[in-house]
């Protein structure tokens, strides 16, 4: 056995070393521990690399952009290591990084676990909800409620000491690195992949899930090829926790025909990127300057990333024709909220102290929302209507505060 930290991802090795390689990895909040019932049975034929999250578990806290970002720095770590062909079982996130991995590292999967994983997890707007609240209030509200997200309520009372070590993991975890996974989720989206993946895949899901239930684990079943739906009665999100023995007998089952050879050599292509930006044509009458891709794609996609889902969708309903809502879109989003000379915090900052002097109320209350989701604290918000008050009059500014102090309470109070 072997325990220790890298430049990478931080993991530990169980199991004999010329035995074929099962990588696991935890789901957001939790660390290399979930798996712990599951490897005595499995280090009987496997040699089993567990990985931490970035700031979890102790790790070193170097937050990821994305799943696929995340995915390369596992493939950099198994690389130092000396593996290239491997099983994988990832529960949650880490099943986000076997989808990613199994789409663009074909030649590294040899089969999948996905536990309690999703093609799409929720929406955007709820896991940048999270980051706010998290931001604003660090990881007690996560912690709290995270007993009541990953069991059954029959199992958090009957095992005590286990609800403590998952609130105490949580509470451990860097509060930027949970941000950032946040983020990552938030545009993480393989549905339309699906059938690329040509791997073997079990699929296990808790019967009690309430996170990534049956539903989305029939989702994934119906669009890989070669998946079959296992459903663990009395589980929930963590069900390598809740029902161990249930979880290793499928995952020893699944694994025992699929295992990677342990000799040869392997030639590694380069790993593409992850998503590839396309090129989307300008719609009718508005033709995009030649050599140049048409920016209303990006902006559209910035504009979802900054305002949500919710929001944009709202808008672009209650514009029947679309006109004045491609214009926004193509001029204000694609071409100026996207220009790489200011970052999100600062355009943030100057569309507020704008909408302040113009009196635009609705505005002014979308845009605090995407404040705070592009990383401004109520502190600061606050700080810009003070500064704003004495050069747009304190009359806008007292207004002003009125519409802020209302959405951060409403952005940034966990739930009960």
């Amino acid at each position: 056995m072997s325990e220790t930290s890298t430049n990478t991802l931080q993991y530990r090795v169980d199991g004999p070393d010329e035995a074929p390689v099962l990588v696991m990895g935890p789901s957001l909040g939790t660390t290399w521990h979930m798996w712990d019932r599951q490897i005595p049975e499995l280090t009987r034929d496997w040699k089993v690399v567990r990985f931490d999250l970035p700031g979890h578990g102790g790790a070193p806290a170097q937050p990821f952009s994305s799943v696929a970002e995340l995915g390369d720095r596992l493939l950099a770590t198994l690389d130092e290591i000396g593996v290239q062909r491997f099983g994988y079982a990832g529960c949650s996130l880490a099943g986000a990084v076997g989808l990613d991995l199994a789409l663009r590292a074909p030649h590294r999967v040899a089969s999948l676990a996905l536990v309690a994983t999703s093609p799409r997890f929720g929406t955007a707007d709820e896991f940048r909800q999270r980051g706010v609240i998290v931001r604003t209030n660090g990881l007690e509200p996560m912690a709290r409620t995270a007993p009541e997200q990953w069991f059954t309520p029959l199992f958090a009372g009957a095992q005590p000491a286990i609800v403590d070590w998952a609130v105490q993991m949580v509470r451990t975890t860097d509060p930027g690195c949970y941000v950032a996974a946040c983020e990552a989720l938030a545009v993480f989206d393989v549905r339309e992949a699906l059938g690329r993946i040509g791997v073997p895949a079990l699929v296990l899901v808790g019967s009690e899930d309430q996170v990534t239930g049956p539903a989305e684990a029939r989702t994934l079943v119906a669009g890989i090829a070669d998946a079959r739906l296992a459903v663990v009665p009395g589980a929930s999100h963590l069900a390598p926790v809740e029902q161990p023995a249930a979880v290793t007998d499928l995952l020893a089952e699944h694994f025992a025909g699929t295992a990677p050879e342990t000799s040869g050599t392997l030639t590694v292509p380069p790993l593409p990127a992850s998503p590839v930006p396309v090129a989307v044509p300008a719609p009718a009458g508005e033709p995009a300057e030649a050599g140049r891709p048409d920016p209303y794609e990006q902006g559209l996609g910035l504009r979802r990333e900054v305002l949500g889902d919710a929001h944009v969708d709202q808008a672009l309903a209650d514009d029947p024709d679309g006109g004045f809502q491609e214009l926004v879109t193509r001029y204000a989003w694609g071409e100026v909220w996207s220009r790489p000379g200011l970052d999100r915090r600062t355009r943030s900052v100057v569309t507020l102290t704008a909408l302040i002097a113009g009196g635009h109320r609705e505005a002014l209350a979308d845009h605090t929302r995407a404040a705070l989701r592009n990383g401004l604290s109520p502190e600061e918000l606050r700080e810009i209507v003070l500064h704003a008050g004495v050069y747009c009059g304190f009359p806008a500014a007292e207004t002003a505060l009125r519409v802020v102090a209302r959405v951060v309470e409403e952005e940034t109070t966990p739930p009960a």
